[in-house]
């Protein structure tokens, strides 16, 4: 069991094994699903991957699955959203590696076998799942082989199965991340820079042009002779289809009533603060008062001179520089009362350097004899070397454990900040028996510890009723139609606030949090829908309205027909203006004649290459054209992004700043780019549809 509670130290595996995409993830209550409908109809299917319908319960397997792993780690049943929410991403990866990445990977010829697998995770070749999992760690936060093996070894006598779910959990993560790393090295390997590629590369970063050229804008006025038919939109629409590939999304309005709690719900919280600030000044025992009389616990941090400022001024004039303080009346302090009284002052460092002998929990009688020959001045490192459990093998010496700070402790070792050079002491903490010494620290100064006694202003049921009331008002009068609600808010001129592109699943609409509620209902709803109350972190009442419905797929045509009609409107003014130049420039042989004939001015400008055509500030289309244009001939009109060029190249030149290591680091940064498009590569050939937000 010992072994056990060291793995509760840290969840490190947890993060490691979130591999390859990051995708939603949600909360699924089984209470509110059919089981026979579920077994029957795709329609409660948690999603789809290659193929593959995830029923409700092989999703639910999995998460009860790394919501054992999480218990086992941290020693908690207890699971905050945030966790659940790594936990929901983790079960999703995990079956799209299983049913899709991984079967892709060994299809591709990767294999990881016996031998290497023993290697990662106890041989020389350690994984970093192992390597750096918080279990095999030692106090200094180094890796232990002696914690691995002691974990191996408690394996066969743990009788919970604890021990063996873990290492096989580890075993597993182990292995897929070797799957990974080898299928992304085979990838980076295949990616080869040809001879003719990578003299390209180099001529098209060194060859530089030198240039005029003039451009007649395009303008945002539209051409009132230009005249677009429905036809032309759709063969347009037809054409650039893809472009118009979109989401589900929605927009929505909503009002939303924010519970504030009324003047009789402060005065209420302040006369619990005064029935218990007697006793608090009196307190003997501060930290067991404040836990029964507090809604803040008192808090172990030591603050010097300055810290409080930021926390609140009163604080930091009340510790520093009132001459004898006593406490600070209750006063309020955003939404709760507080009161301060100082616990605890000392003479304390920032930051000390700690040297320590860690002994077995047991060996009180060793760790006796130490302190007294230590302090007779016997060397500490040659004592670290030959006795302590702590072999750190990274230190510059033997027993240092280094710098430490408040925030930076060892639990069981704080009074190190007020320790002497020089002297070394027992302490007892979870590790064992330590034989400490410190040898630096920084100068010694002033530090208090504040103890406050707080109690939250709390809405009232009353006041939540009054504001339950406005919000019942807008809705049943709403009567779930649009147009009711528009009128009502007109007429009122209640705050409404307009959200657009709202994702499935979405945790923050606007300003927003946890509206996951909201989300859930408006992709229940139709376009024109007004919801009931819908109610949020027992703190807001919500009164939605559905605008705008975009399902999945490619935007109808109705839907963007205007914004398609100035697109084509926007394509033949350019075309248009490309004949007129040509034109006004026929016959015309220098720049600054055809800077006449158009009305316009010169430009120049001079190394212009290809290869940085996305890094200079000039419109690719002419950067394009720079580069093709024969040496001393005009060329144009050229119908560019933002209006028509005509330009003549003046002269070229050949450098030699760009080099054949220039070239490859980029093809490593293109190797790079196209790695990490791999999971959204894997995500559409798989076809992958994630419905979890549906469930909840």
């Amino acid at each position: 069991m010992a072994v056990l509670e060291k793995i509760r130290v840290k969840l490190g595996v947890l993060i490691t094994v979130l591999i390859a995409v990051a995708l939603l993830s949600f909360i699924i209550d089984p209470s509110t699903l059919d089981m026979t409908l579920r077994s029957f109809s795709s329609k409660y299917d948690v999603g789809r991957i290659d193929g593959k319908s995830i029923k409700y319960e092989e999703f639910n397997e999995k998460v009860e699955y790394y919501k054992n792993i999480y218990s086992l780690t941290s020693g908690s049943q207890a699971v905050s959203e945030e966790v659940m929410e790594s936990i929901y991403n983790t079960a999703w990866q995990e079956l799209q590696n299983e049913i899709m990445i991984l079967p892709a990977i060994k299809d591709a010829g990767v294999v990881v076998g016996e031998d290497e697998m023993f290697d990662l995770i106890q041989g020389k070749e350690l994984s970093p799942v192992i390597a750096q999992e918080g279990i095999f760690m030692d106090e200094t936060g180094a890796f232990s082989r002696t914690r691995l093996k002691e974990f191996l070894d408690a394996i066969p006598t743990d009788v919970s199965g604890n021990l063996s779910t873990y290492w096989a959990f580890l075993k597993k993560s182990v292995e897929e991340q070797q799957y990974f790393t080898k299928y992304n090295s085979l990838l980076s390997q295949s990616n080869i820079l040809n001879p003719v590629e990578l003299r390209r590369g180099i001529e098209d970063n060194n060859v530089t042009s030198a240039v005029d050229f003039v451009v007649v804008p395009f303008g945002f006025e539209p051409d009132s002779t230009i005249t677009v038919s429905s036809s032309e939109v759709q063969a347009y629409y037809k054409e650039h289809k893809e472009e118009y590939k979109q989401n589900p999304s929605r927009d929505i309005e909503f009002v939303a009533y924010e519970v504030v709690p009324s003047e009789k719900d402060i005065q209420e919280a302040k006369g619990l603060i005064d029935e218990v600030f007697d006793g608090f000044k009196t307190a003997d025992n501060l930290k067991n008062y404040l836990a029964h009389n507090s809604d803040t616990p008192l808090q172990e941090y030591y603050f010097k001179e300055g810290e409080l400022e930021s926390v609140d001024p009163k604080f930091e004039e009340f510790a520093f520089q009132t001459k004898k303080p006593t406490v600070i009346e209750p006063f309020q302090k955003d939404e709760m009362f507080v009161a301060a009284r100082i616990s605890d002052t000392k003479m304390m460092s920032d930051s000390v350097f700690v040297q320590h002998i860690l002994l077995s929990a047991n060996d009180e009688a060793r760790a006796d004899s130490l302190v007294k020959v230590l302090n007779k001045g016997t060397n500490f490192s040659e004592m670290a070397a030959k006795f302590s459990l702590d072999q750190n093998p990274n230190v510059a010496n033997p027993g240092d454990i280094g710098w430490m700070t408040q925030t930076m402790m060892i639990p069981g070792m704080e009074s190190v900040l007020t320790m002497a050079p020089g002297k070394c002491v027992k302490m007892t903490t979870n590790y064992g028996i330590h034989v400490v010494k410190v040898t630096q620290r920084t100068k010694p100064v002033k530090k208090v510890q504040l103890a406050l006694l707080t109690k939250e202003i709390i809405a009232s049921p009353a006041t939540f009723q009054e504001y339950y009331g406005q919000a019942n008002s807008l809705a049943s009068r709403s009567e779930g139609q649009i147009e009711k609600f528009n009128q009502i808010v007109d007429e009122e001129k209640l705050p409404v606030v307009p959200a657009f592109n709202v994702l499935e699943g979405a945790k923050q609409i606007s300003m927003y949090q946890n509206m996951k509620e909201v989300s859930r209902w408006i992709y229940e709803a139709k376009e024109g829908d007004v919801s009931p109350i819908i109610t949020v972190d027992n703190k807001y009442f919500f009164v939605v309205a559905v605008t705008k419905v975009r399902e999945e797929g490619y935007a109808p045509l109705k839907s963007i027909y205007s914004q398609l009609e100035n697109t084509v409107a926007f394509d033949k003014k350019a075309d248009k203006m490309v004949s007129e130049v040509e034109a006004k420039i026929q016959g015309l042989t220098s720049m600054e004649q055809i800077a006449e004939a158009l009305n316009t001015t010169v430009s120049s400008k001079n190394d212009v290459a290809f290869g940085s055509i996305s890094s200079q500030s000039l419109d690719p289309v002419l950067v394009g054209a720079i580069s093709g244009a024969k040496e001393g001939e005009v060329v144009g009109p050229v119908k560019g992004n933002i209006g028509v060029y005509v330009l003549k190249v003046n002269g070229r030149e050949t450098g030699s700043f760009y080099t054949e290591d220039d070239a490859k680091v980029r093809e490593n940064q293109v190797s790079t780019y196209q790695l990490n498009m791999l999971p959204y590569v894997f995500t559409e050939k798989g076809e992958v549809v994630d419905n979890r937000a549906r469930f909840f």
